[in-house]
């Protein structure tokens, strides 16, 4: 069998000292996340993050920076993930659109209020995305270079 790591995004989105979560459920469990999920084939990171905010919060998010990238391995199954992070805002709250099948809702939380749920945390990748985030941790976008087949040498590895 041929290892692959997943490869997800996530949006760290700020507004009045809360942040952008989904309260979702996981592994049986009722979890709280950053709006995230899994890459498509053929998708860009950033239109990646884009679509995963709607449709896991009905926000429609504009991301302004990446956070950074981060590789967890989960300690039950072994797979590992590699989530790259951005920040940014969100505009037009569609609230009467369906959210992906497993949200149970978006709701804005305070750092120490998911502190305090730190055992109903996704993965450790929740906190340290936002306390990377605090901490001033910002990169252009433009450090994502999004190749096309049609490119010249765009095969070449």
């Amino acid at each position: 069998m041929t290892w692959k790591p997943h490869v997800t995004v996530a949006a760290v989105i700020e507004r009045e000292g809360q942040f952008l979560m989904v309260e979702e459920k996981s592994d049986g469990r009722i979890v709280y996340n950053q709006p995230a999920g899994h890459l498509d084939e053929g998708e860009g990171l950033i239109a990646a993050a884009v679509r995963e905010t709607l449709e896991e919060t009905a926000w429609h998010f504009r991301p302004t920076a990446l956070v950074g990238f981060y590789r967890w391995q989960h300690p039950g199954s072994g797979t590992t993930y590699l989530r790259a992070c951005f920040s940014g805002s969100c505009h037009n709250h569609e609230p009467s659109r369906t959210l992906d099948t497993g949200i149970l809702r978006a709701v804005w939380m305070t750092r120490a209020e998911l502190c305090e749920n730190t055992a109903r945390l996704r993965s450790p990748m929740v906190m340290r995305c936002i306390d990377d985030y605090l901490a001033g941790k910002r990169y252009p976008l433009e450090i994502i270079g999004d190749l096309h087949f049609d490119e010249p040498n765009a095969s070449a590895a």
